[in-house]
């Protein structure tokens, strides 16, 4: 056995718990929007669980009033509600909470405007459930915000990871390999700027679903011998990462007409949400060089290489991508 084949089949047992889906639990959301005066209209959208709404609960500063919120109604994917809050003074300096976010494995995207136009985003965790909303919003403010929204965006993608896992088991060659990671991230940096930036726009599904076909692809290749294998992929490898980056990118930039931009820092979000996204996709290299590193050394004998391994690995992923794959198709 390789020894990336076999940490292949310890990422697959450690991703096992998630493989239905594509992405992680949808997170919460939280959105007060700037009506004018001192009222704020205030979107509140929890994740489904089980069928029933996660007993998450937004608090606002103390200086607002509100009516009680209306019931929930199930969207498809989340439960959501919606109303209008007074906030005399303003949010500034006030506390935002998540009430019961703690007891969660998810986490809340709260967008908020401190006035009307100006927009930031704030990621809360179980570990950090509420936070201040600072008197003016900075570059710095957005561009730290930005980038961990990234980061978490490619870390809870699994789809987007299983793609960068296959080029890894693909690739052996280190030159071509780092050439093949650098024109993935060239080309998603590419379409996620032109898609966010409205120069082009096409609609998410099927982009979801040659998302999951990309994968497909590699592990198709991944399961023949070396030998019999595309000669395109084989040759020139940074050519596919590219074509198919320009797809994942189309689909980060899903992801972040989702969370909202700012109206006056659209370049630094954008930038700093790729960067994010940069960092989080090599967090993840060096964590699968790392335990592959490890796997060679702790087991030499073992880790040989053979073809049946190839092809474990290759299943292992495709069959996740496949599944991917028809049920996106079939939510058309």
């Amino acid at each position: 056995m390789t020894p990336r084949a076999a940490l292949l089949v310890l990422l697959m047992l450690l991703l096992h718990p998630i493989s239905a889906l594509a992405h992680a639990l949808d997170p919460g959301y939280l959105e007060l929007s700037a009506m004018g005066g001192d009222r704020w209209r205030v979107t509140w959208r929890m994740p489904d669980l089980g069928g029933r709404p996660m007993a998450i609960t937004p608090e606002l500063p103390t200086n607002c009033t509100a009516d009680a919120p209306p019931e929930p109604h199930f969207d498809g994917r989340g439960w959501s509600t919606a109303y209008v809050a007074t906030c005399p003074g303003g949010l500034a300096g006030g506390q935002i909470r998540i009430k019961g976010l703690e007891n969660t494995r998810t986490d809340t995207l709260v967008r908020y405007e401190t006035a009307p136009g100006k927009a930031v985003t704030q990621r809360l965790t179980s570990g950090a459930p509420d936070f201040t909303v600072p008197e003016d919003p900075g570059r710095l403010e957005v561009f730290t915000s930005y980038v961990s929204l990234g980061v978490t965006h490619i870390l809870e993608g699994v789809d987007h990871l299983l793609f960068v896992l296959a080029l890894l088991l693909l690739v052996r060659d280190p030159r071509r390999l780092l050439w093949a990671v650098t024109a993935f991230t060239l080309a998603h940096s590419i379409t996620l700027a032109a898609a966010t930036m409205g120069w082009l726009d096409l609609p998410s599904a099927p982009v979801e679903v040659v998302i999951a076909l990309s994968i497909v692809f590699l592990a198709w290749e991944l399961a023949k011998p070396a030998e019999r294998r595309d000669q395109l992929a084989v040759r020139f490898p940074a050519l596919v990462s590219f074509g198919f980056g320009l797809v994942h990118g189309l689909g980060f930039a899903g992801a972040l007409r989702e969370i909202g931009l700012p109206r006056g820092d659209i370049p630094m979000a954008l930038l700093s949400f790729n960067i994010g996204v940069d960092t989080g996709q090599l967090i993840f290299i060096g964590v699968v060089l790392t335990l592959g590193w490890i796997a060679r050394r702790l087991l030499p004998r073992v880790l040989t290489a053979s073809l049946w391994t190839n092809r474990v690995a290759s299943y292992a992923i495709g069959s996740m991508a496949a599944f991917w794959m028809l049920e996106r198709l079939y939510a058309f």
